[in-house]
């Protein structure tokens, strides 16, 4: 999993945080729980504001 998997990632982090506000969520906080997934191999300089934001918004897709 990288980057580039925003729903996958947002499948991952919604198992692991299922009671999280996802749209009250710092990007920061988002980044470190994505670099933190088993299985993720994306490198944290490779990822910016708007990677963020389609994984965030494909989590509140699940939630919603």
């Amino acid at each position: 999993m990288n980057w580039e998997d925003a729903q996958d990632i947002a499948e991952a982090l919604h198992e692991l945080h299922p009671d999280e506000d996802v749209l009250s969520l710092r990007f920061a906080t988002l980044r470190r729980w994505v670099l933190e997934l088993e299985g993720f191999e994306g490198a944290a300089e490779d990822t910016n504001e708007k990677i963020l934001e389609e994984i965030q918004m494909a989590w509140y897709d699940l939630v919603s």
